[in-house]
């Protein structure tokens, strides 16, 4: 095959209907909605979920729970992690953004103990799990609660 014999597949484009264009057309007067009817009205037709007035299906199941608007969500970095970063260095959110291992830092960073620390590092987040605090000031590193 060379570039000039190239062609669309067979049914690949197809010209768009226009309807509303005469009785010729196949889809004159009506323009393919039928007689009278919600369907046939301008911007006629029904929401999504509708159901023709009866109570939709998400208004009849059971509501359950709570949700708390004013939730924080603390992004999450375990201890092995911060294993990465030189000796002595001053681990900040900032830091663990540009390092990739936080994509964003939301309501704050939680450091959890999960993993061993080798390091000595000054850890300042939002919060700290005891284990993760003890682990980091065991190794001679500090903790700052921001």
């Amino acid at each position: 095959m060379k570039l000039h014999e190239l062609k669309p597949a067979e049914g690949s484009r197809q010209e768009r209907n226009r309807v509303g264009r005469g009785s010729s057309s196949g889809n004159g007067k009506t323009s393919g909605r039928g007689q009278k009817g919600q369907k046939s009205r301008s911007g006629g037709g029904v929401r999504l979920g509708f159901e023709g007035g009866q109570t939709p299906l998400f208004m009849r199941l059971p509501k359950r729970g709570f949700t708390n608007v004013n939730r924080k969500e603390y992004a999450v970095v375990n201890l092995d992690i911060l294993n990465r970063f030189e000796d002595g260095t001053e681990v900040t959110p900032l830091t663990l953004v540009e390092a990739g291992i936080v994509k964003d830092e939301k309501s704050g960073i939680k450091v959890l103990g999960n993993g061993e620390l080798t390091k000595k590092l000054t850890v300042k987040a939002a919060k700290f799990s005891k284990t993760a605090e003890e682990a980091i000031v065991a190794n001679g590193g500090s903790v700052e609660v921001i």
